[in-house]
């Protein structure tokens, strides 16, 4: 089975993007019914996850990967020791959200890749051409929400495309198509980043003191990414989300890493002087 419908795959990468397109994924709409996680899968022929249950609570896809594009996290909440589904209706034992690839203003997978496998299209989207990836993995290590993943199939690197082919023909991608609460929303990113604070700040209006947008030079895009194309509405603290409050390109750790090696070995290596001599 062919893990990508790559039929409209860009061979080389834009200069200057037409159009800035993205997700935004509203956690406050998320039902956890994982149609997003099929239509994913359904569009770009991913194969299934497998029957075998995690034992983690309803959440048995576990995390994004090679085969995983879109992955729904129910996270639970222990409140006086009961899981979630023990407490009464209605009290906000669950958290939900739809997870995806980040398709970063700068992707260090895009930096990493020595094969220029991975581009940046004309929609400011990263993706992955499978018929140059060479499956060398140093994408996987590069990026800091984890999300390129080595396929077991095939050796090579996978991640969300943002239904490349789909943009190209004019539709919109398959998960937010699919999604029935519009807690994935597709278009222009400046539009949907107006969208995203308007809808914070009606939730804290209503109450939802911890609402805040995942993916600005303040949370989520940090460290020199520059913010991300697919951002998040969430409710609590991102690693609540598995997420990192304020990632790094762990490329740009290469040199201050280097740095203080030297460092370290400069002083072993007058220390070393100072003993010979009292010796």
């Amino acid at each position: 089975m062919r893990l990508m419908a790559s039929k409209h795959l860009p061979l080389v990468p834009s200069a200057q993007p037409a159009k800035r397109l993205g997700f935004l994924t509203d956690a406050t709409l998320c039902i956890g019914c994982k149609a997003c996680e099929v239509a994913c899968k359904q569009w770009n022929q991913l194969p299934m996850d497998g029957l075998e249950l995690t034992a983690n609570s309803y959440d048995n896809t576990g995390d994004l990967g090679a085969t995983t594009w879109r992955h729904v996290a129910f996270v639970e909440r222990f409140e006086d020791g009961k899981p979630a589904f023990e407490q009464p209706p209605f009290q906000s034992g669950w958290l939900m959200l739809s997870d995806v690839c980040k398709h970063c203003v700068r992707a260090g997978c895009m930096e990493a890749c020595p094969t220029g496998a991975i581009v940046r299209t004309e929609f400011d989207t990263v993706v992955i051409q499978q018929d140059v990836c060479n499956g060398c993995g140093y994408c996987v290590p590069a990026c800091p929400f984890g999300v390129p993943d080595l396929s077991m199939f095939d050796g090579k690197a996978h991640k969300c495309t943002l239904c490349y082919d789909r943009l190209t023909d004019g539709l919109e991608p398959a998960c937010a198509k699919s999604c029935p609460t519009d807690s994935i929303q597709f278009g222009e990113v400046p539009r949907l980043i107006e969208r995203a604070r308007d809808r914070v700040t009606d939730l804290k209006r209503l109450g939802v003191d911890g609402a805040r947008i995942y993916g600005d030079d303040q949370l989520g895009g940090t460290g020199g990414i520059g913010g991300l194309n697919a951002f998040f509405i969430l409710t609590d603290e991102p690693e609540v989300y598995n997420l990192p409050a304020r990632p790094k390109l762990p490329q740009d750790e290469t040199l201050p890493g280097l740095l203080s090696t030297l460092g370290a070995a400069l002083l072993l290596g007058v220390g070393l002087a100072f003993s010979f001599r009292k010796r």
